[in-house]
């Protein structure tokens, strides 16, 4: 690669490492990007336009290289894009079946289930909402747009701690990247569980 005074460096070389260096990603599943691909092109943006639009922050190759299935995206630019995109980080990922290799997922079975393994059989699972603020932008965001959306769906709920009831269980374990038997104890080290 050429620079600005016409040193070249190799790929991976330290003196044109930035952010987006693929060399430290591991490659992504090509529906997420497909679905990339298509919320862009819904919303009529170029490549090109995103990166203007964003400030360079998603550069066009990058974003294409995300879109194609050759780049892994991390959980916090993907939340970046979806503030972008103004769409939810769940759209952006797709909603396809189990892959061939996986065993497939009992959903009555783990409805039935994951009150008693989410928590433990410790009895319901709270999170203090005054707390949220606290936790790193991340968590923070990820966690308060989720409790934002079940209040949402519990009208009239004005409340400081929110009860997570079985079927939110698995989707805040997913957002936090941990198991539903390790929530308890993630909430716990995030400093939000009530009681």
């Amino acid at each position: 690669m050429a620079t600005a005074g016409g040193t070249l460096h190799k790929p991976g070389d330290p003196a044109t490492a930035d952010a987006d260096s693929p060399d430290d990603e591991p490659e992504m599943d090509p529906e997420v990007g497909e679905v990339l691909r298509a919320v862009r092109r819904r919303k009529r943006l170029s490549l090109h336009a995103v990166e203007q639009a964003t400030g360079h922050e998603f550069k066009a190759s990058v974003l294409g290289a995300y879109e194609r299935g050759d780049r892994a995206i991390s959980v916090p630019r993907l939340q970046r894009l979806a503030r972008f995109y103004n769409v939810t980080v769940d759209q952006l990922l797709p909603r396809g079946g189990v892959a061939a290799d996986e065993p497939p997922i009992d959903l009555v079975k783990a409805e039935e289930s994951a009150h008693a393994v989410g928590t433990g059989g410790a009895g319901p699972l709270t999170i203090d909402l005054t707390k949220l603020d606290s936790l790193p932008d991340a968590e923070r965001d990820v966690l308060g747009r989720y409790a934002r959306m079940i209040q949402s769906r519990r009208q009239g709920f004005d409340g400081s701690a929110l009860t997570i009831r079985a079927e939110d269980l698995q989707t805040i374990a997913c957002l936090l990247e941990v198991s539903a038997e390790s929530l308890p104890r993630r909430l716990d080290e995030l400093g939000v569980r009530a009681g």
